[in-house]
């Protein structure tokens, strides 16, 4: 089944549609970001459309522990490039990390409000058909279970990441790599 990549900026949302937001969307509208960043724009218009019309959006724990992980990483990096060496494990239980950890929190709770959670499906998929595709070195684990995931609940995947080209899903996508496939 070929993939059918959209643009997520002209896409008509609406009630009956299911989407599955991959966490680099997340990270774009709610992790800090430069406020002139055409992807935070992009993707934030594109969640309000969905409110808007009542679509579905879904969300597992995979995505949401790749967000916080991912955010604690970004604040780690802004915290080490203004000069300090601590380790990021020592960071995390840091006084400097506090602050941060509550902004996740807060982002967390904003999305967890806006979407519906639901099982990653770990138990019924092939993983030995992951794995063998993971172990050939062109794949990320995550993103093969993402597939999975949303072709099983028929779910329309939004992401910015280029690895889903071929994945065989409906894609939505400002990503203009993913658009001149």
């Amino acid at each position: 089944m070929p993939t059918d990549i959209i643009p997520v900026a002209s896409y008509g949302f609406a009630e009956s549609d299911s989407f599955f937001v991959d966490t680099n969307i997340w990270i774009y509208v709610y992790a800090p970001q430069s406020p002139d960043d055409w992807k935070t724009r992009t993707y934030s218009k594109a969640l309000a459309k969905m409110f808007t019309a009542r679509s579905r959006i879904f969300i597992d724990a995979m995505v949401l522990s790749e967000f916080v992980n991912r955010y604690s990483r970004l604040a780690y990096n802004l915290f080490t490039a203004a000069g300090s060496t601590l380790e990021f494990k020592k960071y995390r239980q840091s006084s400097d990390f506090k602050p941060v950890a509550k902004e996740i929190e807060s982002s967390v709770r904003r999305i967890l409000k806006q979407c519906q959670r639901t099982e990653s499906g770990f138990l019924d998929c092939d993983i030995d058909s992951l794995l063998t595709k993971y172990g050939q070195g062109d794949s990320d684990f995550n993103d093969e279970l993402t597939v999975e995931l949303c072709r099983s609940k028929g779910f329309k995947l939004i992401t910015h990441d280029h690895d889903f080209k071929d994945c065989g899903l409906t894609l939505l996508t400002a990503n203009n790599r993913l658009l001149a496939e």
